[in-house]
């Protein structure tokens, strides 16, 4: 069966490891979110997030297009030879426009053909997460969206903590009401809410969904 895995763009740490623990048909999908928001600044473009998806303008478009080149070029150098690098928006993702927010785009279920393809052949897909427009997608969106487009068994988070947290402790799981009830309720902050709230919507399509240690149940 397909898995899912996503992997932050900050570092590529632990990802080829991670890849060959999960087993023959892994699916990546990354972000690069510090590299666009410090290219941004350079640029002297604005920076703002609404509920964890970030304000696009044509310009920060193409700075989130190169960013997004850069590290998928360094996600595939690190899972090797196997990698098969693909742009979201040249192969099919799909994504309900947000025009408040610019060039943004909330993903929808999608089955990408270079996808399956590059499965069958028993190689790894590295995703960027665009979507047809193009627009600018939350890339633990953009992995739920997959997963459950592909029928995958499995959507895991690969992160720089060993999973979800509340009240100073480790969480083993999480059901998708309380979930929701805790990000509605301001318990979680920062880039651990759309984690929740994608692995909340992966779970309640029978996707099998964990953020690091944590499940996160339907």
């Amino acid at each position: 069966m397909t898995v899912v895995l996503k992997v932050g763009g900050a570092s590529t740490d632990g990802v080829a490891e991670a890849v060959r623990a999960l087993g023959d048909r892994v699916c990546v999908v990354h972000g690069a979110g510090p590299q666009i928001s410090a290219e941004m600044e350079r640029r002297g473009l604005e920076v703002r997030f609404v509920g964890g998806r970030r304000v696009t303008t044509h310009e920060a478009l193409d700075v989130v297009r190169e960013s997004l080149a850069a590290v998928n070029a360094a996600v595939c150098e690190a899972i090797g030879e196997h990698a098969v690098p693909l742009a979201g928006d040249r192969i099919g993702l799909e994504a309900v426009q947000l025009p408040e927010l610019g060039l943004v785009g909330r993903p929808v279920p999608s089955c990408p053909v270079p996808v399956l393809r590059a499965l069958a052949a028993g190689r790894v897909p590295v995703v960027t997460p665009l979507a047809r427009g193009p627009l600018n997608v939350n890339a633990d969106e953009a992995a739920a969206a997959l997963a459950v487009g592909l029928g995958a068994s499995r959507l895991h988070f690969l992160t720089d903590v060993p999973g979800v947290y509340r009240d100073g402790g480790l969480v083993d799981s999480l059901d998708a009401a309380t979930a929701e009830s805790l990000v509605a309720n301001g318990e979680f902050e920062g880039g651990i809410v759309p984690k929740v709230l994608a692995a909340v919507r992966a779970a309640r399509n029978g996707v099998v969904a964990e953020i690091g240690l944590t499940a996160v149940t339907a």
